[in-house]
């Protein structure tokens, strides 16, 4: 048994090591950093993170979520001061996972995840259609959808079709499931392009390689200093945030797909952290816990024990000290094109249909958040989402309904139930106010489950203002 389930392990770190490969080196080129630096973060989230606890089934690498944040970073304070923005990144949710705040994450909207998720993966669509046709992109979203009107005249056709048949690739092989278990899409798709380029000797935008010692930069105490800066502690923030939700909604998702062992969503966060804080002294990108590795690979591999997050980060270590000019062969348009399939693959088609048939208020939040992470940035996006998430359930929540009934008596009596708040109080006092005045009312009050201070206020001044004509008022002081 022990030697069928080491077998398992070790055909599933192969897989996820190949489709992890020119994720790593993608991700890394579209935050604008050398490629080796996503390769470092690839070794440590497999060696680190993926020997820790947390989620046994969980693969760790450059996070995808976090691209346009890193390259904002890294274009506003320099290379240099990414790993020590990554290492604090990684102290921050070392400490939330300390404090067992992982699990706060999951209460965070389904809609403002899905947004972000679909926000992220239009800003790498956005920015990678430039290197399809290998020109540069613009900095800024508005500046990169309003530069695709003038794109078809700048872009190069050959680097085009590379990227082109690249992703045609990567459609047809993933349809094609007993081929995509033995060999990943990912890695046919770029292999094909490499071969052809190289065969046919086409003229197009390679891979630039260094080396992986080179590349690493541990960061000196000029670039701690920074961590004073306003700016960067938001940047700090931002990338634990983000990376947190993205990995614990990514272990969440895994969850659903076997019926091993659950998530313990603090040591998630702490392994996540921990793995973090390595980067950040290697000064190579941030990391989380990725879907298109984790679910798409580890699982259907059939990986049963951390032994294959583990080797992942061996293999990937094994070929960046070895072997790193292989990726010297790879057109950047290849990887371009990859990754324009794996930005379209975090918009959440499926979810919205299922949102849109049971509460359109939620699609609402969901692209709200996914246009301001687009046209601005995405913890600005982010925190719009929750606030309009808030907002849509403070709204739902608070329904109050008036029911009168006539005694024949005389008395009037209004029975006001449910949550009396603010954002009800113009309903609650135009029903209140439009009462007959010569009427005696008596006012009940015992089936209001909350009354804010607002309502409060408001029922005890009318109370005040009918005088004698009101009696009861039970349930609340006014």
């Amino acid at each position: 048994m022990r030697r069928g389930v080491r077998k398992a392990d070790l055909l599933s770190s192969l897989v996820v090591f190949l489709v992890a490969l020119p994720l790593c080196v993608g991700v890394a080129l579209a935050s604008g950093v050398p490629p080796e630096l996503g390769l470092v973060t690839g070794v440590v989230g497999g060696l680190v993170a993926g020997a820790l606890p947390g989620n046994g089934l969980r693969v760790s690498g450059p996070a995808a979520g976090l691209t346009v944040l890193v390259y904002e970073a890294v274009r506003a304070y320099g290379l240099h001061a990414l790993g020590v923005l990554v290492f604090a990144a990684g102290l921050l949710q070392l400490g939330l996972g300390a404090l067992r705040l992982g699990r706060w994450f999951r209460a965070v909207s389904v809609a403002v995840v899905h947004g972000m998720l679909a926000g992220i993966g239009l800003v790498l669509v956005a920015g990678q259609v430039y290197a399809l046709g290998d020109t540069s992109a613009p900095a800024g979203g508005i500046d990169r959808l309003a530069g695709l009107v003038e794109l078809p005249g700048e872009v190069d056709p050959v680097a085009l079709s590379v990227g082109g048949a690249t992703m045609v690739v990567l459609l047809l092989w993933g349809r094609w499931r007993r081929g995509a278990r033995v060999v990943p899409a990912p890695v046919v798709a770029v292999g094909l392009a490499a071969a052809v380029t190289g065969v046919f000797g086409l003229d197009v935008r390679r891979v630039e390689v260094r080396g992986l010692w080179e590349a690493v930069r541990i960061p000196g105490l000029a670039d701690v200093g920074r961590l004073a800066e306003v700016g960067v502690i938001g940047t700090v923030v931002a990338f634990a945030l983000i990376a947190s939700a993205e990995s614990l909604f990514s272990a969440a998702t895994v969850d659903r797909l076997h019926d091993g062992r659950r998530t313990d969503y603090d040591k998630e966060l702490m392994a996540q952290g921990a793995g973090n804080a390595v980067c950040g002294l290697l000064g190579a990108l941030p990391m989380s816990a990725l879907l298109v590795r984790s679910a798409a690979e580890g699982v259907r591999a059939e990986g049963r024990t951390k032994a294959s997050r583990v080797l992942h980060g061996g293999w990937l270590l094994l070929f960046a000290a070895f072997v790193p000019g292989v990726l010297g062969v790879i057109p950047v348009a290849a990887l371009a094109g990859l990754l324009v399939y794996a930005g379209c693959g975090l918009v959440p088609v499926r979810e919205v249909r299922a949102l849109w048939r049971t509460d359109r208020g939620e699609v609402v939040v969901l692209a709200v958040t996914a246009v301001v992470i687009v046209l601005g940035s995405l913890f600005e996006g982010v925190l719009i989402g929750l606030a309009l998430a808030v907002a849509k359930t403070a709204w739902e929540i608070s329904h109050v309904q008036v029911e009168m009934a006539d005694r024949g008596d005389g008395v009037l009596v209004v029975r006001v139930v449910g949550h009396a708040t603010f954002l009800r109080l113009p309903k609650l006092l135009d029903v209140l106010e439009g009462l007959p005045g010569d009427r005696e009312v008596r006012l009940e009050l015992g089936g209001l489950r909350h009354v804010d201070h607002a309502c409060a206020a408001a029922l005890g001044a009318w109370v005040e203002g009918r005088g004698e004509r009101v009696s009861g008022r039970e349930g609340v002081g006014v």
